[in-house]
């Protein structure tokens, strides 16, 4: 008997009527981090045979678009086209789909496998990189964005840079993926629009005073907090953390 027909998920799979296993790792993925809720408005990128839009149809109810190279088989609630999400007209395509940004983009795209691992591994880490490019484009401010993605040498440098796009990230591991996988998922939450990163150094000037006593600097209209600054002040500062209406950051030198 092949593998999958000993699997647990396939078989509730084919008896409650997904299409692929895979159901279940958004399932229990949603269970945990409530990435998908009543009404949203949710993009599957790389959504064939479909199994995911059939959960974000049921979780969701709002609209949902599924993008594959490969057809998918018509889905209830679920619009579906067959294109290249790396193409910019696919992504006017789904917005117009939607009527406007999404809530949530999914992506459990995975890619040929050669069993060079790690051909295999970098060729998965660049198929995350164009779903949170695609992503970045898709979304409505504080969204959220779910992506696979292989173990590697290569994954924590992408974890990072998901980092600096959102203000929650974890990296995890659904029941429902087989033991021996090396897949892990990384949910993303709250998209941020702030014009400043974790990393970034900065030349400002205090403003003004914050409630807890430290200064704040304005960049392009937002409130970046220098902890131990006093108004006035000239400073070349790096921000440490990033939150959807504001930022925190570090003196590294004083210019006056």
């Amino acid at each position: 008997m092949a593998r999958d027909q000993k699997d647990h998920y396939y078989r509730k799979a084919k008896e409650e009527g997904y299409r692929a296993r895979s159901a279940y790792k958004l399932l229990q993925i949603n269970e945990k981090f409530h990435v998908i809720k009543r009404g949203d408005s949710v993009v599957d990128l790389g959504a064939a045979p479909g199994g995911w839009l059939q959960v974000a149809a049921k979780l969701s109810g709002g609209k949902i678009v599924g993008v594959d190279l490969e057809g998918i088989a018509p889905i209830p609630g679920a619009i579906t086209f067959q294109a290249d999400i790396t193409h910019d007209s696919t992504i006017g395509r789904v917005k117009e789909a939607l009527g406007g940004e999404a809530d949530v983009v999914l992506c459990d795209a995975a890619p040929n496998l050669t069993g060079a691992w790690d051909m295999d591994h970098a060729v998965s880490v660049d198929l995350a990189r164009s779903a949170l490019r695609a992503a970045k484009k898709l979304l409505r401010p504080r969204g959220n964005f779910v992506v696979k993605v292989f173990q590697g040498d290569l994954f924590q440098d992408f974890l990072n840079e998901v980092r600096r796009e959102f203000s929650s990230v974890q990296a995890h591991s659904p029941p429902a993926s087989r033991k021996e996988s090396a897949e892990t998922y990384i949910v993303a939450k709250k998209l941020l629009t702030a014009p400043v990163r974790k990393g970034d150094m900065l030349d400002v000037t205090i403003e003004s005073t914050g409630r807890s006593g430290d200064g704040v600097a304005m960049v392009e209209g937002f409130a970046v907090i220098v902890r131990g600054s006093r108004e006035g002040e000239r400073l070349r500062v790096k921000v440490d953390a990033v939150k959807p209406n504001f930022a925190f950051a570090d003196i590294l030198e004083r210019k006056n």
